[in-house]
């Protein structure tokens, strides 16, 4: 435009957007909400978006150098609110981009993006997390841009077949990826499983991996859920890590908060206050949000989970994890903010059965086990009893039931410090027969991402008596470890958090509570530290392999303000190990203990070599220093005790250290030791080698080396320590 005011010529440029004509179209059948490739073309890929009270849609992206066109001008389905196109003349394995043009004046990405470019933050993605990151078009469009391939080739999964582990056997290790390793990704992540593999884990829960609000995060503001978020890696990279991980036996689970979305979510941008920025809040007719939250833990822009939009968006984006990557289970975050019957400042109501809500995440379970039948459904919930029985219930004789997270971080943390009165350290409600019900359904933990670390608490608030400190570091470590014994020993699935193994000791608020924490991989080295690990990985092992920690017939005598605790499991029918007792001194001075063995005889100390006692007396006192605990067993066991060694996967040793004897973790062709000379001290005939039970009793204490020869006829050498 061009205007003479005077002889003084002023022009401006501008662009009149003309309202096309939209074509109505039924939505071709069997698509879905976003992307659609097509099998037997791979220049075609087909785009559906729902988006109710729009009146025209744009896609623009490199295939029209991010120009209005009306050839890409979507098809309208009334009926369904959908928009959708074909587009055609594609390249395959090229990495196409695009947005929606809303209405002439609103660039979205595809909500349902399983990957997203931005121009905030990926110039701080390197390379070696994720290899040739196509840039984002910089000066061609602005916010988050959807990235299409098609043409690819599938991943070719190693395990097709994995079988998870079972409920009741589950031990989870929860793991931020950012504070887990510097390299913060999947490959990172993949290279340190022999470390977790050795702890006995058999679940890793990630934080959300889904594509969230900046780089540096918890996870928990989410912006595109269907997205992979780069900062970790590649979708290729995420599915080797599931991969690595099934094959060791390791199911995956991953957080996912849908609850809320972030201010960038396109679903949000497209009907709210803020004339599509990230701001202000939902509108009116918005048929995601809710305007303000219905419940008392807001974070973020509420979905309103009564809508059909969102019940499609959640199912759509389920479906797509499940089969994608072959998740094993969902732990879904702030679960109490499904209900849409209470307001933002009534915890009361929040608190309190609310029915929608149970009717809306029933729904989301039934949508995940029709996707796989034996999903992993876990709430975060921790709420009242009521409606977690009815989780847990649902679906239970089908050998279904959902389970959800308990948080026994505060009395276990006061039994750690040595504060046991006023039943401050009573933590029997870890056991499910407490709240009524008939399995063990409780995710239990002693710490998690969200709550205090143990050591930390040990160290600046543990009780002390004489020269016996738990604030002394050693000290403090020691707590920790017997915590562990009263903690995996109790039937049911429990979890980790990330270096709780090995005595975490900085706080959750340091640099902020969910600012970056110090990645201490150095505490391998502490030998205090790593008694914890050591302990812990027997005590994993016992729960796992032996039914006696299954069953049903077991007490807790914990919590007693003299800090004396005792845990008893009773099984007749086990096929090894029938009965067990737990005995440990929470105080901070020696006591005596009456362990009320469930039988006389020989009784056998399973952390401590099956080192064996005679019962003649039931009750007899037995005397435990402070910090002092013992688990006991009618019969031996068989434990293994790995060294931890980097890139090394061909065999493993355990018991290492041992007194008397050795196995291996593989078959071999031959087994020879030496000492530290050289010299060839020991060399196993064919029929020990197959036994795979390798006496060293005439062995002094020292250190020697086993050289085993594989199948493959490949040679390698392992240290031992005999003590």
């Amino acid at each position: 435009m061009e205007a003479n005011n005077n002889g003084d010529i002023q022009t401006k440029a501008f662009q009149v957007i003309v309202r096309p004509t939209v074509t109505e179209a039924s939505v071709p059948p069997n698509l879905k909400d976003g992307i659609n490739f097509n099998t037997s073309d791979a220049t075609k890929a087909t785009l559906v978006l729902y988006a109710p009270n729009k009146d025209f849609v744009h896609v623009i992206g490199d295939f029209n150098n991010w120009e209005i066109n009306n050839s890409y001008l979507m098809h309208k389905d009334s009926s369904k609110d959908r928009f959708w196109i074909e587009l055609s003349d594609l390249t395959p394995l090229k990495n196409h981009k695009y947005q929606y043009l809303i209405d002439g004046n609103l660039r979205v990405a595809d909500p349902y993006s399983t990957i997203i470019l931005s121009e905030y933050n990926d110039q701080y993605i390197d390379a070696t997390t994720y290899p040739n990151l196509p840039n984002y078009p910089t000066g061609k469009t602005n916010h988050a841009v959807t990235l299409l391939k098609t043409g690819e080739t599938a991943y070719n999964w190693q395990v097709t077949n994995f079988t998870k582990p079972k409920k009741t056997d589950l031990v989870i290790y929860e793991l931020l990826i950012r504070d887990f390793d510097e390299l913060h990704s999947f490959d990172a992540v993949k290279a340190r499983l022999d470390y977790l593999e050795t702890l006995g884990i058999n679940a890793i829960e990630f934080m959300p991996v889904m594509e969230f609000d900046g780089n540096e995060s918890w996870g928990y503001n989410p912006s595109f859920h269907m997205a992979l978020d780069k900062y970790y890696g590649t979708k290729d990279a995420f599915k080797a890590l599931i991969d690595e991980c099934h094959t060791r036996g390791i199911a995956v689970i991953i957080d996912v908060a849908f609850n809320h979305a972030s201010g960038q979510h396109p679903y949000y941008r497209m009907y709210n206050t803020d004339n599509g920025g990230y701001g202000g809040q939902a509108t009116t007719n918005s048929p995601f949000f809710n305007q303000t939250a219905t419940h008392s833990y807001s974070v973020f822009n509420d979905f309103n989970h009564s809508k059909q939009g969102v019940k499609d968006y959640v199912n759509r984006v389920t479906e797509y994890w499940i089969e994608e990557y072959k998740i094993d289970g969902f732990r879904w975050d702030l679960t109490k903010g499904f209900t849409q019957n209470c307001t933002a400042n009534n915890e009361g109501c929040t608190n309190n059965y609310q029915q929608d809500r149970v009717d809306f995440l029933k729904a989301y379970a039934d949508t995940q086990w029709n996707i796989d039948p034996n999903f992993y459904v876990i709430f975060e919930h921790l709420g009242g009893n009521t409606e977690e029985t009815e989780w847990i219930n649902y679906r239970l004789s089908e050998g279904k039931g959902i389970m959800v997270w308990g948080n026994h971080n505060g009395n276990y943390g006061e039994a750690t410090k040595g504060n046991n009165a006023g039943g401050a350290s009573d933590f029997s409600w870890v056991s499910y027969k407490n709240r009524g019900w008939s399995v063990p359904a409780n995710v239990s933990y002693m710490e998690s991402h969200d709550e205090e670390r143990l050591m930390y608490k040990n160290l600046q608030e543990g009780a002390s008596s004489g020269s016996y400190n738990i604030q002394n570091m050693a000290t403090a470590l020691d707590r920790v470890e017997m915590a562990g014994a009263f903690y995996f020993t109790i039937p049911g699935p429990k979890m980790i958090w990330q270096f709780g193994e090995l005595g975490y000791d900085i706080s959750i608020d340091q640099n902020g509570r969910t600012g970056n924490k110090p990645i201490l991989w150095s505490y391998l080295a502490d030998n205090n530290r790593k008694k914890i690990y050591d302990t812990w990985s027997k005590l994993i092992k016992l729960k796992q392999k032996y039914e006696i920690f299954e069953t049903s017939d077991f007490t807790l005598d914990v919590g007693n303000s003299n800090g004396l605790n005792k845990i008893h499991l009773t099984d007749p029918s086990a096929s090894e190990i029938k009965n067990v007792v737990i005995i440990g001194n929470f105080g901070v001075t020696t006591q005596s203990i009456s362990p009320f063995f469930q039988q006389t005889g020989t009784w056998y100390n399973l952390l401590e070599d099956n080192s064996t006692i005679n019962v003649t007396n039931t009750t007899a006192n037995i005397s435990l220093a402070p910090g002092e605990f013992r688990v006991y067993a009618s019969s031996p066991a068989t434990l293994s005790t790995d060294e931890i060694i980097a890139n090394d996967n061909l065999f493993k040793i355990y018991p290492n250290p041992t007194k008397s004897h050795f196995a291996l973790s593989k078959e071999v062709l031959e087994t020879n030791i030496y000492d530290v000379t050289g010299k060839r001290v020991k060399q196993y005939s064919k029929e020990i080698i197959k036994s795979n039970f390798y006496e060293v009793s005439d062995l002094k204490r020292g250190i020697y080396f086993i050289q085993i020869k594989n199948k493959n006829n490949q040679t390698q050498t392992k240290k031992l320590i005999i003590n």
